[in-house]
């Protein structure tokens, strides 16, 4: 049979392996032996590795903090919060005075032409008129930049919550990916050991060219796998990185537990009620409630009153004037109940968008719910039954191959199944981890949040103000 010719590094492992167990006494201890290291090997890869500091480890909860510290549209919201509370103030006072001065009866013809002072009509007059707000307006226009300052609240804590979700989103897939490129490299350290047991085994004469043509094809499969497990994991940590910036390098702590959530899922109406997006819309429901409240009270007019004193020639007295102006809403039919029908129909929007979205996020989390629960249970069947079973194969493939019942390619086939089960364990559960982070941050988590920054309430009182 003409001689073989490897690649360098599969011979270096040959040589390497001779060199190990030259003093076994048979051929079948030295596979035995082989197989054996293999398997630890593989066991310890499985083993989740300890972090170099934990000082230095990235948890979950951490990144969620960086990540909403970090984030410029949490601040966004602070300063819109601030501005609706400063008009809130603003709307609950009565409107400017309105200062009037000027000259009446000035004479442009005859004898007095432009005299101010020789004609008894002519008066020069300064004088200050103040619109007369009803309260009710001015507390209700307060009402309606409060309501918009808590609208903004509930965007913030949506906004929170969102950056939370992805953050998660972001952590997890990193954890889960570099928990795969552990698998392959475990995958990979058996077919180099299956590369060298193929190999002694040929040159034994108990296998074949084919079987170590097979272990090297094995090994490059894999090797391309590590390769775009390497890229997953990159772009795993790029996407991060938009959250948390240069600390996505860091290493990643403990996962969390995705076994239990922060809500009871039989009481999900009532909890959806708290929900940020749900929020927004009940907000949103308030305030047009609330403009339809004042529109009903733009339906009676608002008196202004105006005081004026004028003085005259020094041969004739000063006078002085009152009034009050009152608005003629001669036309309320088509005026004041137009506006008033249109913002009780942006009351009625209002509430139907609150509703229908309250029906789409119960569809949403209930579908989600099913699912994680679902893959829980799928997961629970390949740590009870799938990984033992796997194992207890690999086991009796062993002991047959060691009884000479079974050959070197079933038990290689045997541990790469192992590890393929451990492989589809490892993927499952990241997706019930990517479901779990969804649900669990509908609302926003308080532990991850970072101290309050929102500016304080301005200290005048629009109520004191309004009356």
């Amino acid at each position: 049979m003409k001689f073989l010719l490897f690649p360098v590094a599969a011979s270096r492992h040959a040589t390497r392996f001779h060199s190990d167990v030259a003093g076994l006494r048979s051929r079948q201890a030295r596979i035995f032996w082989l197989l054996t290291t293999g398997f630890l090997i593989a066991c310890a890869l499985l083993a989740p590795l300890p972090s170099s500091s934990a000082d230095t480890a990235l948890t979950l909860v951490q990144a969620q903090r960086k990540a909403v510290e970090r984030s410029r549209q949490v601040s966004f919201q602070d300063l819109s919060v601030v501005a609706a509370r400063e008009q809130a103030v603003s709307a609950g006072q009565l409107p400017d005075p309105v200062l009037k001065f000027g000259i009446d009866n000035l004479p442009v013809s005859g004898a007095d032409q432009f005299s101010i002072s020789r004609d008894f009509m002519t008066q020069r007059y300064v004088g200050i008129m103040q619109e007369l707000t009803r309260s009710e307006k001015r507390q209700l226009r307060t009402q309606r930049f409060e309501r918009e300052a808590e609208k903004s609240l509930a965007e913030k804590g949506a906004m929170i919550a969102v950056i939370q979700r992805d953050t998660a989103l972001a952590w997890l897939d990193r954890y889960y990916a570099e928990a795969l490129e552990g698998v392959i490299a475990q995958q990979a350290a058996e077919a180099r050991q299956e590369i060298v047991a193929a190999e002694g085994a040929y040159r034994a004469g108990r296998g074949s060219q084919a079987d170590v043509l097979a272990a090297h094809g094995a090994l490059g499969g894999i090797q391309d796998q590590a390769s775009e497990m390497g890229r997953r994991t990159q772009s795993a940590k790029l996407a991060l990185a938009r959250w948390i910036g240069e600390d996505a390098q860091l290493p990643l702590g403990t996962k969390p537990g995705i076994s239990a959530i922060r809500f009871d899922p039989e009481m999900l109406s009532m909890q959806l009620d708290h929900h940020p997006e749900i929020a927004v819309y009940a907000r949103q429901e308030e305030i047009a409630a609330t403009e339809a409240r004042l529109a009903r009270a733009d339906k009676t007019a608002d008196w202004s009153v105006e005081v004026t004193y004028a003085q005259r020639g020094s041969s004739y007295g000063n006078m002085m004037s009152i009034g009050v102006s009152v608005p003629l809403q001669w036309d309320q039919k088509n005026r004041q109940n137009r506006d008033l029908s249109a913002k009780l129909a942006l009351v009625d929007q209002a509430k139907a968008r609150r509703e229908e979205a309250v029906r789409a996020h119960t569809n949403e989390v209930r579908s989600m719910l099913a699912e994680w629960d679902s893959g829980r249970e799928r997961l629970a069947r390949y740590e009870r039954e799938l990984i033992p079973l796997a194992k207890e194969r690999t086991r009796a493939t062993l002991s047959a191959y060691q009884g000479g019942k079974a050959t070197l390619t079933e038990l290689l086939l045997a541990r790469r199944n192992e590890i393929d089960v451990r492989m589809k364990a490892v993927t499952l559960e990241a997706e019930i981890a990517r479901l779990w982070a969804q649900l669990d941050f509908l609302v926003p988590d308080s532990g991850s949040m970072p101290p309050a920054g929102l500016p304080a309430q301005p200290a005048a009182n629009p109520a004191k103000g309004a009356k």
